[in-house]
């Protein structure tokens, strides 16, 4: 879900920087059915199926998840900011795999988060024994007590990115005036 915050913060900074939201609609995406089935997936598992859905089932799902949003990926791959999208995903597939399913999670973060360890349940991302790929894992946290506590990877700070520049380039976005009137200032003379 901090994903979908970080996306939330993308619509603001193209706010920010005179970009006109309405170009976000003029995207042409195909096979966007397909980024919903994902999340759906992930959204069942991760919350509403989380105590009936355990084990290989689970971990399965999880891969179906990300194997069906690789397809958006692939089909939409010429639109400006995809590939990025697309290498945030494979960066977290690549942990999910190497861990059975399961994205790591480093101890730190786990406790930073303040997220309760439940091993004989499934979840998207564990605090595992001896995790491969750690540092494509969730190692980064928000704290605790903080709006939105959870744990992020690698991959999922570039999935924001990748929606910045797919937002950036549809939204028409500029410099805002006052970094524009920054950058245009002459350059302090210097003394020999």
């Amino acid at each position: 879900m901090i994903v979908v915050f970080g996306f939330l913060l993308v619509l603001v900074a193209i706010q920010w920087l005179d970009g006109d939201l309405a170009g976000v609609a003029s995207v042409s995406l195909r096979g966007q059915w397909l980024v919903m089935i994902a999340m759906a997936i992930q959204l069942l598992i991760t919350t509403v199926l989380a105590d009936v859905v355990e084990g290989n089932l689970g971990d399965a799902l999880h891969l179906v998840s990300y194997g069906v949003a690789a397809v958006f990926f692939v089909v939409n791959r010429r639109v400006a900011g995809i590939v990025t999208l697309g290498v945030g995903g494979a960066l977290n597939l690549a942990a999910i795999l190497a861990n059975g399913g399961v994205m790591p999670a480093s101890h730190w973060a786990v406790r930073t988060a303040g997220i309760p360890i439940r091993p004989d349940e499934f979840s998207n991302s564990q605090a595992l024994a001896n995790p491969r790929l750690l540092f494509l894992g969730d190692v980064f946290a928000v704290p605790q007590g903080w709006p939105f506590n959870n744990v992020f990877s690698v991959g999922d700070v570039v999935l924001v990115i990748g929606a910045f520049h797919v937002c950036f380039v549809a939204c028409g976005c500029r410099r805002p005036r006052w970094l524009a009137a920054l950058a245009n200032r002459p350059a302090i003379e210097q003394i020999d």
